[in-house]
C-alpha cells in the first residue's frame, strides 16, 4: 500500500514537472534579465511556453528523464537570460540572432568584462535547486521510485515538441501572439515579450527588406534628379590620406551640461583642426557598422538593428574608399591593433579594396597599452612607421582604427587622472574612459607634430565610432534628461561622435557641417581634391537636403530630427536613397557597376 501511495504522489508531481516546467523556466529566465511575471501579456507568456516547451518536451520524449530533462531546461533558460543580462549591460543590446558570427570577436574582448551574481542570478538558483530537492525527496521518501513516462505518455510529449515547434520553424507566427520587436529598443522588447521569442523574432529581419522599386532605369533617374558634384576645396593632387577610426570617441564637453577635472582635446584645439560631430548609428559597441558606413556610404539605417554587414553582406568586391581610391594610384593599407579576425576584418579588408592589413602582431613599433589595449600612442608611432617606410611620392590611403578606449572601464589599479568635477568618484566607469580619452588627445599631437614637418601633403581625419557604454546614471547628467524623457533631438544625441580634420597643407578655414559617418567618407574626398564616385554624387545631393541619416533617425537642414517609423515629406528621399544603396549591396546583374567606381580622367589614370 505504501509503494502504491508513492507510485500515486509520483505521478502527480510527474504530471506538474511535465506542464510547469516550460511556464517556470520562462518567469526565471525573465526573472534573471530583468522583468516580473506581471510584466507579460497571457498570449506572451503562452508563445513562450510553447517555445520552450518544444525543447522540454521533444528532450523528455527521447530520453524519458523528466526531472533530469526540466533540470537541463531551466538551467539552459537561466543561462540564456545572464548571457543576455551580461551582453546588453555591457553593449545596450541583447543577444541578436547574427551575433553568432561574431563569436570570436565577442571572446576576444570579453576578459575586460567583469561578471558578476546578481541577486536574482542568486535566487533563481536557490529557488530551482529549493525545488529540486523538495520533489526528490518527496518521490523518494518511502522506498526507491524512479520518475519514468510511459510509453504512451513519451509519444504525446513527442507530439507535443512537433506541435510547438511550428512557431519556432515560422517565427512570424510569433507576432500572433503579442511578440513583437522594437529595432530601436531591443531589450525593452526583450523584457516584454521574452528574451527568448524576441530573439527568435528578431530572425525576420535576417532577410533585407527589398524596396518598392530597385530597377536599373530608377536607379538612373535618381542620379539625374538627386545627385550632384561637388567641387574639390583643394588644389593639391594626391594627398596621403590618413583617416582614424577612434574607439568610443565622445565628446561630452560638446553637450555643456557636465565639467571636468581638465579639457580632454587640449591638444587637438591647439593643432588648428577643423572640428566637427557626426551621427553614427550605433551606442556603446557595433564598431565594424560605423566602419562599414564610413568606408562605403551606405547607412545602417536600411539594415536590420545590430547586423554586420562585413560579416553578411559584403560581395566578393565591395566599393569603399579603398577601391576608390585605389583606382587613383593610392597604396592602401588597413590597420587595427586587435586580432586579425575580430569582425572578420581579415576577409572583409580585401573584399573593399586594401592592398593590406596590419593586425597586433605585424606592429614594428615598440607596444604599450592601456588598460588591457594597446594605446593610441602605440597605433599613431606604427602610422609614423608606416610612412618613414613607403616610397616616396606614391600616395598611401592608411585606415586605423584603434581600440585604447574600448570598453570595459573596470580595470581596478588603473588610475582616474580625468574626474567628474561636481561627482569626482561617484562614476568610476565614466572616469576610467575621460583619463583614456585625454590620452587620445595627448597621442593626437604626436601626428601633428611629425606630419608638421613632413614634406609630402597629408591630410588626417579622425571620428569616433560611437559613444562608449558607461553609467547610466552619468549619462543621464550628460544628456540633461533621461531616456523616458527624450525627444527625438535629444535621442539622437546619443549616436553624436566628434570628427575632425588636419593638413599640413591650408585647409579652407570653414566649420565642419553636423553630418553622418555614412557622408564623412565624402566630405574626406572633397578635402583631399579626390574625384567621387556616381554614388558619391547621389549622396552628396541627399545630404544637402538631409545632413545626417543614421539608424536612430535623420535630420534635415535646420536640424530639426525625425525617426524613420515616420512619413512626412523627406519620406521619398529617404526610400530613394535605400533603393540605391539597395541596388549597390544587393543588385547583382542589375547592379550599376559603373555607378560604384571613379571616372578615372586619362591623367588618372
Amino acid at each position: 500500500m505504501q509503494f502504491a501511495r508513492i507510485w500515486r504522489r509520483a505521478k502527480w508531481i510527474g504530471r506538474g514537472v511535465l506542464f510547469f516546467t516550460p511556464l517556470t523556466s520562462f518567469y526565471m529566465m525573465q526573472f534573471v534579465f530583468g522583468s516580473m511575471p506581471w510584466d507579460h501579456s497571457l498570449g506572451v507568456t503562452l508563445a513562450n511556453y510553447i517555445c520552450i516547451g518544444a525543447a522540454f518536451f521533444l528532450l523528455t520524449a527521447l530520453t524519458n528523464r523528466l526531472l533530469l530533462c526540466s533540470l537541463i531546461v531551466h538551467l539552459a533558460c537561466i543561462a540564456w537570460g545572464v548571457a543576455n543580462y551580461f551582453v546588453n549591460l555591457y553593449r545596450g543590446l541583447p543577444i541578436l540572432p547574427w551575433d553568432f558570427t561574431a563569436l570570436r570577436t565577442a571572446v576576444a574582448v570579453a576578459d575586460s568584462y567583469d561578471l558578476y551574481v546578481t541577486w536574482e542570478m542568486a535566487a533563481a538558483l536557490s529557488i530551482l535547486l529549493g525545488f529540486a530537492v523538495l520533489i526528490h525527496r518527496s518521490i523518494r521518501s518511502g522506498g526507491r521510485v524512479r520518475l519514468r513516462q510511459s510509453l504512451p505518455a513519451r509519444l504525446a510529449c513527442l507530439l507535443m515538441a512537433l506541435l510547438c515547434f511550428t512557431p519556432i520553424l515560422n517565427t512570424s507566427t510569433l507576432g500572433r501572439f503579442g511578440v513583437s520587436t522594437d529595432v530601436w529598443d531591443q531589450a525593452g522588447s526583450y523584457r516584454t515579450s521574452g528574451v527568448l521569442t524576441a530573439f527568435l523574432r528578431n530572425f525576420q529581419f535576417m532577410e533585407v527588406e527589398e524596396p518598392s522599386n530597385t530597377s536599373p532605369d530608377y536607379i538612373q533617374e535618381l542620379m539625374e534628379t538627386v545627385s550632384v558634384d561637388p567641387e574639390p576645396l583643394t588644389t593639391v593632387e594626391r594627398p596621403n590620406i590618413i583617416a582614424i577610426m577612434n574607439e568610443s570617441w565622445a565628446d561630452y564637453e560638446n553637450f555643456g551640461t557636465v565639467q571636468f577635472s581638465e579639457s580632454l582635446t587640449d591638444h587637438i584645439d591647439a593643432s588648428g583642426a577643423l572640428f566637427g560631430h557626426a551621427y553614427a548609428s550605433v551606442f556603446g559597441a557595433g564598431t565594424s557598422a560605423s566602419e562599414f558606413e564610413f568606408l562605403t556610404g551606405n547607412s545602417m539605417a536600411f539594415l536590420p538593428s545590430g547586423s554586420i554587414p562585413y560579416q553578411q553582406y559584403l560581395g566578393e568586391s565591395s566599393e569603399s574608399l579603398a577601391s576608390i581610391l585605389s583606382g587613383y594610384g593610392y597604396d592602401c593599407l588597413a590597420m587595427h591593433p586587435g586580432e586579425r579576425t575580430s569582425w572578420q576584418r581579415n576577409l572583409a579588408y580585401p573584399k573593399l579594396g586594401f592592398d593590406n592589413f596590419k593586425c597586433e602582431e605585424d606592429l614594428d613599433v615598440p607596444v604599450t597599452t592601456e588598460h588591457g589595449y594597446i594605446s593610441d600612442a602605440t597605433s599613431f608611432e606604427q602610422i609614423i612607421w608606416e610612412f618613414e617606410q613607403k616610397e616616396p611620392g606614391q600616395p598611401l590611403f592608411l585606415f586605423n582604427v584603434t581600440i585604447q578606449n574600448h570598453g570595459s572601464y573596470t580595470v581596478a589599479d588603473y588610475p582616474a587622472e580625468v574626474t567628474v568635477a561636481d561627482y569626482p568618484g561617484q562614476f568610476p566607469k565614466a572616469e576610467q574612459y575621460l583619463t583614456l580619452a585625454n590620452k587620445s588627445d595627448e597621442a593626437f599631437q604626436m601626428l601633428v607634430d611629425y606630419f608638421s614637418t613632413y614634406e609630402e601633403p597629408t591630410i588626417i581625419l579622425m571620428f569616433g565610432d560611437h559613444q562608449p557604454s558607461v553609467e547610466q546614471e552619468f549619462l543621464d547628467l550628460v544628456y540633461n534628461v533621461g531616456d523616458d524623457g527624450m525627444s527625438m533631438e535629444e535621442y539622437m544625441r546619443k549616436y553624436e561622435v566628434p570628427y575632425l580634420i588636419w593638413a599640413n597643407y591650408d585647409l579652407p578655414q570653414m566649420e565642419l557641417p553636423t553630418t553622418s559617418l555614412n557622408f564623412l567618407g565624402q566630405q574626406l574626398l572633397r578635402l583631399a581634391g579626390i574625384e567621387t564616385t556616381g554614388y558619391g554624387e547621389f549622396l552628396w545631393g541627399v545630404q544637402e537636403i538631409l545632413p545626417a541619416i543614421c539608424f536612430p533617425g535623420y535630420t534635415d537642414a535646420e536640424g530639426n530630427a525625425y525617426s524613420h517609423l515616420e512619413t512626412n515629406d523627406f519620406t521619398p528621399l529617404i526610400d530613394a536613397y535605400q533603393s540605391f544603396q539597395y541596388n549597390n549591396l544587393f543588385g547583382g546583374e542589375d547592379r550599376l557597376d559603373a555607378l560604384y567606381e571613379p571616372e578615372l580622367s586619362a591623367e588618372a589614370a
